[in-house]
């Protein structure tokens, strides 16, 4: 007799149906566990190949921030290098600037002075 395509087992004992019905249903776990095992272990072979992909981005981009880091700290020397000479330099034209009015005023000087001498024999 059939029910729904499954067979009649062989009439036995009840205590044999028992069983091989325990036996099915623990083969069935058995199963299902193994499957979710072999799933759990693609996942993790997935997951730890994405963390060794992870983990190689992480270091270019720990040599790029260092990399970049010096050129900061060498960007920074130069600037202030760039201010002393700078610096300098305004010294310099702060000098010119005085010596040019310095000159400028003996030359007023000298010019009222002769003003004065030539008048002053009229």
């Amino acid at each position: 007799m059939s029910y729904a395509g499954y067979s009649q087992l062989p009439s036995g004992s009840d205590q044999e149906r028992r069983e091989a019905q325990l036996a099915a249903s623990t083969y069935d776990v058995l199963q299902r566990t193994t499957d979710s095992i072999q799933r759990s272990n693609q996942i993790a072979i997935e997951t730890e190949s994405m963390g060794a992909e992870v983990l190689g981005e992480l270091g270019e981009q720990r040599e790029s921030l260092l990399r970049t880091t010096r050129r900061l700290e060498d960007a920074d020397q130069d600037l202030s290098k760039s201010r002393i000479i700078i610096r300098k330099l305004s010294r310099e034209v702060l000098y010119n600037k005085i010596i040019l009015i310095l000159v400028i005023i003996l030359e007023v000087g000298i010019l009222v002075g002769l003003l004065v001498l030539k008048f002053a024999h009229l």
